[in-house]
Formats: structure tokens, C-alpha cells, sequence
């Protein structure tokens, strides 16, 4: 009986030494609104200050920064992820596809809503992803958290109330935003399985798959050809700005999926969402007017 206790309090002490702790879980939640928000300072100066056309080629710069970063640390040994074999894209399905929607509705609704609708409307990824995650992940929260959620809805749409407008288009593709943003984190949390490809093999073949379908959209768009005749590219702090980005967006994804890992995928949606503020916003919306020389 002595030995068998032993043996259940060793198991309970190993499950419980596998659990994240509190520290571990604020930072890495501290970390990713950190990147977010210093990505969209960069990204404003860059699309408006400077008027870079071309977003999508940023993307694909933020995802070529994450793979050679990814590459060159499993070369020298500082992280492992498994070796690239055809189960890959079946263990990583339907993440690749599921960030493309999130980026092109991302950019479709921006331009098509008033900022504070678009502020509001970006908040059902939070519930939604409360219902995916009990979906998909057999998550279950508690009343006070889902009353929390709903509260969070109620006060967005009162600070915005003064400049609802109805836009069809605009909310259709708002909301495949949410939903594919929802989606997005969900099945990351469901895919960083230790025993399948980590966090980190999520992070690379991520990346790498999105950046043939981004490529293929960016040169039908002419988004690759408006980036390449682009006139500063001779500007040295265009320059560093733009692999800032890059490098940014590589933190952004892998802050994002750490704190997926340490917390849940709705601790990510709520995190993003005070991000996305309304003071904040106001404060982006002032500061992306160009600059006079």
C-alpha cells in the first residue's frame, strides 16, 4: 500500500511538474500583446508614413524571416522539430488555410468599416472562440467566465454606439475574420502536441506552407510588382523598418503560439482584443496619418 502511494504521489508530482506555471503563463501572455502591439507601430509606419503598397509582400517577409530563423536553430541544435515527411501536411491541416482566410478577410473588412465598428465586430472572436474551443477541444469554462466574455461584446458594442452603420459587405467579411481568426487559435492549441510536431514544427511548416499560396496571391494581385518598383528602397530607414517588420512578425507568431501553449486559446483571443482597444485604436488612427516633409 506504501509502495502504491509512492508510486501515485510520483505520478501526481510528475503531471503536475509538466503543468505551466502562473509565471509562465502571464509572461508569455505579457510577451505576445508586446509584439502585437509593437508590430502594428511598425506596420502603420510603414503602409502609411512611408506608403509601402504592398502588405502582402510583408507578410511573406515576416514568414521568410520565421523560416530561416526556425532552420538555422534546428541546424545548430537550440530546438528540435521533426524532419519534414508526407504525414506533415496532414498533421498541420487545416492551419495553413485557415491563416490565409484570416489574412485576406483581415484585409477585405479593414478598409470597408468605420474604425470603431470594426473595433466592435472584432470582438466576437472572443466567444467564438469559447465555442470552438469547447467544440473542438472539449474545453469546458465556467459561468463567471462566460458571463465575462458576453460582458466584454455588451461594453464594445456601448463605445461604439454612436457610429454603428450598416455595411454588408463589410460585416460578412468581419465576421469570416472572427471566425477564421477563432479557428486559427483553436486548432494551433489542438496541433502542439509534444509527441506530434511541437510548437515549434507548427511555427516552421506554418509558415513555410503559407508562403506558396501568399506568393501565388501576391504576384496575381501585383502586389509583388508594386514592391519592386517601390521608390525607397534606397532609404536606409525604410530599410531598417521593413526587416523590423519581419522580424517582428516572427515574434508575433511565435509569441502567439507560446501563449497558446501556456494558457488557452482564449486567453490569446481576450489578449489580442485589449490590443485591439479603443484607445489604442484612436491613438493608431492618428498616428497613420502621413507624415509632411
Amino acid at each position: 500500500m506504501t509502495a502504491g502511494r509512492e508510486a501515485e504521489g510520483a505520478g501526481m508530482d510528475h503531471a503536475s511538474a509538466r503543468l505551466p506555471s502562473r509565471a509562465a503563463k502571464l509572461l508569455s501572455a505579457l510577451f505576445y500583446g508586446t509584439c502585437s502591439f509593437l508590430l502594428v507601430l511598425v506596420n502603420k509606419a510603414l503602409l502609411t508614413t512611408y506608403r509601402f503598397p504592398s502588405p502582402v509582400v510583408l507578410g511573406i517577409g515576416q514568414m521568410t524571416v520565421t523560416i530561416m530563423i526556425l532552420y538555422v536553430s534546428k541546424l545548430s541544435k537550440l530546438i528540435h522539430f521533426p524532419d519534414f515527411d508526407k504525414k506533415i501536411p496532414i498533421k498541420l491541416f487545416p492551419l495553413p488555410l485557415l491563416y490565409i482566410g484570416n489574412h485576406i478577410s483581415g484585409l477585405s473588412s479593414t478598409s470597408k468599416l468605420s474604425l470603431p465598428m470594426f473595433t466592435v465586430l472584432r470582438k466576437f472572436t472572443i466567444p467564438l472562440t469559447l465555442l470552438l474551443e469547447t467544440i473542438v477541444l472539449g474545453k469546458q469554462y465556467s459561468l463567471n467566465i462566460i458571463v465575462s466574455v458576453f460582458a466584454i461584446i455588451l461594453g464594445a458594442f456601448i463605445a461604439a454606439g454612436s457610429d454603428l452603420a450598416f455595411n454588408l459587405e463589410g460585416y460578412i467579411f468581419v465576421f469570416l475574420n472572427d471566425i477564421f481568426t477563432a479557428a486559427n487559435g483553436v486548432y494551433t492549441k489542438q496541433k502542439m502536441d509534444p509527441e506530434e510536431l511541437g510548437k515549434y514544427g507548427v511555427l516552421f511548416y506554418n509558415a513555410c506552407f503559407m508562403s506558396i499560396p501568399t506568393l501565388i496571391i501576391s504576384v496575381s494581385t501585383g502586389d509583388l510588382r508594386q514592391a519592386t518598383e517601390f521608390n525607397q528602397w534606397k532609404n536606409v530607414l525604410f530599410i531598417i523598418q521593413f526587416l523590423l517588420s519581419c522580424f517582428l512578425g516572427f515574434l508575433l507568431m511565435y509569441s502567439t503560439l507560446l501563449c497558446s501553449y501556456y494558457n488557452s486559446a482564449l486567453t490569446t483571443a481576450v489578449v489580442g482584443a485589449i490590443k485591439h482597444g479603443r484607445g489604442l485604436e484612436i491613438f493608431l488612427f492618428n498616428f497613420k496619418q502621413p507624415v509632411k516633409t
